[in-house]
């Protein structure tokens, strides 16, 4: 079984689109989102409708639950706050009536899907080994898949109770052997944060027990386009190019 697992897409449909081009050439038996298909970016209900009808397992974000005014907009910067606040103008009812619906976690391949982490799905940033070590001890899982931080990589939880990180190598499967325990971050679709703004997904392949991260790259000059188009603060359509 070969999963397409992808997460914040965040209203960016060129992105989103070079995305599932690619890995819908290499024919994956399913495809998982790790939430925040909504937020920062010209095309929200594109980009729900797109996920939507990919029939992807999709889990609620931050941004998502925002998007509803089912999170307080004062947790967020005011950047975020801003298109989050004109993204909630322009929501279609199919896009609400989907996003509401959406769970927080989602097993998958023997493993968990969450957006920000298994012990706070949609708040939590996993970026450190001690946020690493409470959220191995907060559920029993041997993989699972996070995206929140627009960061790809991982951490291991090695049988001696060591955590540590693995690089993810773009191309390069990486073996996830089967006496440890791992959290698998896939970066972001539409607003990379690890200085590379190519869009970033990952490949499971649950049979050979390997993950490949995936950079993209796609008509980044279009969406800023529509972002200036829409008012979106020019902060954010800046930011695109340099991956941050």
């Amino acid at each position: 079984m070969r999963y397409a697992i992808f997460s914040d897409v965040h209203a960016n449909l060129e992105a989103l689109e070079a995305v599932l081009a690619e890995a819908g050439s290499g024919r994956p038996d399913a495809y998982v989102c790790l939430g925040d298909v909504v937020g920062y970016g010209p095309d929200p209900n594109e980009c729900a409708a797109r996920v939507r009808d990919l029939g992807a397992a999709t889990v609620a974000g931050n941004h998502d639950r925002a998007a509803l005014g089912a999170v307080d907009l004062d947790t967020f910067s005011a950047l975020a706050r801003a298109a989050i606040e004109w993204t909630q103008t322009v929501l279609l009812a199919e896009t609400r009536t989907w996003l509401a619906a959406l769970p927080l976690r989602r097993d998958i391949a023997g493993g968990l899907a969450v957006h920000g982490s298994p012990r706070d799905p949609i708040e939590e940033y996993i970026l450190d080994l001690p946020a690493a070590l409470a959220n191995f001890s907060a559920a029993a899982f041997t993989c699972c898949f996070v995206g929140h931080t627009h960061i790809p990589g991982a951490f291991v939880l090695e049988p001696d109770g060591r955590v540590g990180t693995v690089t993810l190598p773009p191309g390069s499967p990486v073996r996830l052997r089967p006496d440890a325990r791992y959290i698998v971050n896939v970066g972001s679709v539409g607003q990379p944060r690890d200085g590379d703004p190519r869009a970033s997904y990952l490949i499971l392949d649950a049979d050979a027990g390997t993950v490949t991260l995936r950079r993209v790259s796609y008509a980044l000059a279009t969406t800023q386009a529509k972002m200036a188009a829409r008012d979106l603060p020019s902060v954010l359509a800046q930011r695109l190019a340099l991956g941050r």
